[in-house]
């Protein structure tokens, strides 16, 4: 999984780039969540997807599913919504492509809630998860995913701000129109869906 490995998308880690305005860029990978780290317990962990579904109905993946899917490498910094940078990440998991061919969206469909563990979600335009670098994450930099980084299931949409790249994933909802979602304390609920740095 090293992000100069063909197929990986983004490209390998490079030397220090420019930044988007108003960011800072830090060293290593800070850790930014409110409450608990959720205990991770396979026998009862599954990845649901559900609403406006093509097929009218839901479909679930438990973790050992998921991780026999196609994977793919991306290469991609975090950038936090309260201004640090974290660069040269380098993901490796389902891309959410993969996930939308197993079970497909509605033609009516615009939008997607990411539901994480305690009830968060993180509203999301069709368009930016199905972007090529969105990816359903098992690991980072070679490694899996800690618990306090999202372990086991980490959604990843390099083009908006991390508060969107919804830790501890629990299921996507397809939905017809956008709706309000339900952040943790640490972040705005009026935030808009399409907010990136």
């Amino acid at each position: 999984m090293t992000g100069d490995r063909p197929g990986a998308i983004g490209g390998a880690p490079s030397a220090p780039h420019p930044i988007p305005p108003g960011q800072r860029r830090v060293q290593g990978w800070p850790v930014s969540h409110y409450g608990p780290v959720p205990r991770f317990r396979p026998e009862r962990w599954d990845l649901r997807v559900f609403g406006a579904t093509a097929a009218g109905e839901e479909r679930a993946w438990s973790f050992d599913d998921l991780t026999a899917l196609p994977h793919i490498t991306v290469v991609a910094d975090l950038h936090c919504a309260t201004g640090p940078t974290s660069t040269d990440h380098e993901w490796f998991g389902i891309a959410a492509t993969t996930l939308l061919d197993l079970a497909r969206p509605a033609p009516e469909v615009t939008h997607v809630m990411a539901w994480a563990e305690y009830g968060y979600g993180a509203n999301l335009r069709l368009a930016d998860f199905t972007a090529e670098r969105t990816l359903l994450a098992t690991h980072h930099n070679g490694e899996p995913l800690t618990a306090e980084h999202g372990f086991p299931l980490r959604l990843v949409v390099p083009h908006l701000y991390g508060y969107k790249s919804a830790k501890w994933l629990r299921g996507i909802e397809y939905m017809t129109e956008d709706r309000r979602a339900p952040y943790g304390v640490w972040s705005a609920p009026s935030s808009p869906c399409s907010r990136s740095p």
